[in-house]
């Protein structure tokens, strides 16, 4: 059985068109954009989406786009009773509130990606780390790493970093920090052979910190979002621009889709060596 099927008959032809097909689910939480023409339906839409996926408990309705300094989704709780949950990954566990923190199932293969990339020894920055899936998932798929380090913002996010950090047993290899990014990274001093900025939406404008604090051979994995028709250009503007500003040299290594983010719109990776 479907939504479709289960929603037959208490919305019209029209309106079971509109039921989105497609949703996010963390731990046992289910994300879905309900179109606003649906909204007077959205309880019968989470109850149906329940009855047909077993292993979810809680529905929630999402509106906009992520805002403010944590980066939050406004949601609202449709189903269930709450927002907390526990999402498995890659054999890690996270722990989350999706009211409270940002979290994305959807970048689950870019930490994959990036954690296999990762040699032993390494020291590795991860900045706007949330409740501190990459480096968790880092320290697991590379034993041998140095340390992880992950800078975050949200006191709720880090409160749930230093709990996930715990759960899965990595505390000696992964150190979670709250505090702002341009501030707090120069102050860990440490030189890192690896950094990534997950933070598609103004990363660029801590370029200039990542320039501080990458060692000499270092690699950074710089995300940025843009139009198809003019995919990298502005991405490997801002990275040109602000190596040459920090009077470094550097190596493109990798430029990659990441995830669709709307129509003819993606997020992209521009992956570059710190030559000197």
């Amino acid at each position: 059985m479907n939504m479709k099927e289960v929603l037959k008959g208490k919305l019209t032809d029209e309106e079971l068109e509109r039921v989105p097909r497609a949703f996010d689910v963390v731990g046992d939480v289910a994300i879905i954009e309900i179109p606003e023409e649906l909204k007077r339906h959205k309880k019968l839409i989470a109850e149906a989406l329940v009855k047909v996926n077993k292993h979810i408990n809680t529905v929630c309705d999402k509106y906009g786009e992520r805002s403010g300094d944590y980066r939050l989704n406004d949601i609202e709780v449709l189903v269930g009773k709450g927002t907390e949950t526990e999402h498995k990954e890659h054999g890690c566990r996270f722990r989350v509130d999706l009211k409270k923190a940002y979290f994305s199932v959807r970048e689950s293969t870019e930490r994959l990606r990036i954690g296999k990339m990762i040699k032993p020894g390494e020291d590795v920055l991860v900045m706007f780390s949330g409740v501190c899936p990459s480096p968790i998932a880092y320290a697991k798929m590379q034993p041998q790493i140095n340390k992880a380090y992950g800078v975050e913002l949200n006191p709720d996010a880090h409160r749930y970093a230093e709990e996930n950090v715990r759960i899965n047993r990595v505390q000696t290899k992964v150190v979670p920090v709250c505090g702002n990014v341009k501030e707090a990274c120069p102050k860990l001093g440490v030189k890192f052979d690896r950094i990534t900025m997950p933070l598609p939406k103004g990363a660029h404008e801590f370029l200039d910190t990542a320039f501080e604090v990458v060692k000499k051979g270092g690699t950074i994995h710089f995300y940025y979002y843009d139009r198809e028709d003019s995919l990298y250009e502005k991405a490997l503007e801002y990275v040109n621009d602000a190596a040459k500003k920090a009077g470094r040299k550097i190596k493109i290594t990798d430029k990659r889709k990441v995830l669709p983010y709307g129509p003819r719109i993606w997020k992209i990776c521009i992956e570059f060596k710190v030559l000197q």
